[in-house]
């Protein structure tokens, strides 16, 4: 009784931090990070042998930067929780770069509270700043429901935004037949048609696909003023085959969409908070921004060296360390294998993924592309079989110009014939499902 006591006073100072909003005093979370320290090394088993090892305990702490950080690739060969595994009512698979063996990340109730908190908070904050308490409007989803992949994050994570600021005629495009193209493109006619904005989110591969799709088939739309787009992925400022500027230039020519209102996120099975370019809230408050990823008051995100994991000054390149209170039922510190920097005010950026060369981390970022969905084969089919069914069906569609079309129309691009992975993904569904965790409390059984 005594431990749900000190972890229910912990949570309740973490809901307090995150009720306050992303502007709100950043201090304290300089006394609470080493607090919850203490209680997951005497709670967390895995962690507490990972701090021995490196002779570390709480009572040496006296900066949130001197807490270990438990490394990614641990979650695949430990149960890493700070409350008895049995309590789990969320498990979501990590998203590493290791294909043939994946983590789970579980989490109790309170942990399951604390993250869909603080990603609805985030998700406010910068995907829908312009929107007052319980505003809201169409959703378009271009990704698979949580019924369709109960343990990716990205798709729970979704279904919680349609949920807040959705309206009821918001919904996942995707199902076992593909993306409803019709469906798509009626929305997008009825938005232009009728002057109401609405949101798109979804994977940046299958926003890519189909503005590419768009482009080769004529099809161009003006979506009215407030109209955004929110997509998960996207490392070394490329989009697939494309650079950044280049998705902003598809999005504006397809959708009419501007970039300040393009937001990327950023999100990680093995830490809570998900971080959003700023954009759009610049916009909305009136100011010019670079594209940056604030981190809200309980989190943080450091680099350190690529050999001896020290703290790197401002804008020097390194593995990226994130510090986040909502993991309070896991571990506070995950270090991860994302190279990038921190800027002066705190915020970050990601150049990559780390390349191993003789054993050694170099600077240089892997050119192997990881997907928002993850890595592992089953999620890599999920993805190509949506961007198949984009090129597929947008092969169907009519030319089409907006009401007030513009006077020069970018020449369509040739297609290359689409090749469909159904058979494999079928295999690979059949020979491996995800996994699923049962529970009273959370039938879905996923995390973020």
């Amino acid at each position: 009784m005594y431990k749900r006591q000190v972890r229910e006073r912990l949570a309740e100072r973490i809901r307090a931090m995150i009720a306050a909003g992303v502007d709100a005093d950043r201090a304290p979370f300089d006394a609470l990070a080493p607090e919850i320290f203490a209680w997951q090394f005497a709670h967390n088993i895995p962690y507490r042998e990972f701090c021995e090892a490196k002779g570390i305990t709480p009572a040496q702490i006296t900066d949130w930067r001197d807490i270990p950080a438990f490394p990614t690739d641990s979650f695949k060969t430990a149960i890493v929780t700070s409350f008895p595994p049995e309590q789990a009512v969320m498990a979501q698979i990590t998203s590493g770069t290791t294909a043939n063996r994946r983590g789970q990340i579980f989490r109790d109730d309170i942990g399951r509270e604390l993250i869909l908190t603080a990603n609805r908070t985030m998700t406010g904050a910068y995907l829908f700043p312009d929107f007052a308490r319980g505003q809201r409007c169409r959703i378009l989803i271009l990704a698979p429901s949580p019924e369709m992949a109960p343990s990716m994050g990205m798709a729970v994570g979704m279904d919680e935004t349609r949920r807040h600021f959705g309206t009821p005629d918001s919904r996942f495009l995707l199902d076992y037949s593909g993306l409803d193209i019709k469906g798509l493109i009626a929305a997008l006619e009825e938005s232009e048609a009728s002057g109401v904005p609405l949101a798109m989110i979804g994977s940046t591969s299958a926003f890519v696909y189909f503005f590419n799709a768009c482009k080769a088939r004529g099809l161009r739309f003006r979506l009215p003023a407030g109209s955004r787009i929110g997509d998960g992925g996207g490392y070394r400022g490329r989009f697939g085959e494309l650079t950044q500027d280049d998705y902003f230039r598809l999005a504006s020519e397809a959708l009419g969409i501007p970039a300040s209102h393009c937001v990327n996120v950023l999100g990680m099975a093995e830490s809570a908070t998900n971080y959003f370019d700023d954009t759009l809230r610049a916009a909305v408050q009136g100011r010019t921004s670079q594209r940056r990823r604030l981190t809200p008051p309980w989190a943080r995100v450091a680099a350190v060296g690529l050999d001896d994991l020290r703290p790197l000054p401002p804008g020097e390149v390194g593995l990226l360390r994130h510090y986040d209170l909502a993991n309070l039922p896991t571990v506070l510190a995950v270090q991860t294998d994302n190279l990038g920097y921190v800027d002066h005010d705190g915020s970050f950026q990601i150049v990559g993924r780390a390349k191993l060369v003789d054993g050694k981390v170099t600077p240089l970022p892997s050119e192997r592309p990881v997907g928002p969905m993850g890595d592992k084969r089953i999620f890599r089919f999920l993805e190509a079989y949506v961007n198949f069914s984009i090129r597929f069906k947008m092969g169907l569609a009519r030319a089409r110009q907006p009401a007030a079309a513009d006077s020069t129309i970018p020449a369509p691009l040739p297609m290359t014939p689409p090749v469909c992975p159904c058979d494999e993904l079928s295999e690979e569904m059949l020979a491996n499902p995800v996994p699923r965790v049962d529970s009273a409390t959370d039938s879905a059984a996923a995390a973020r």
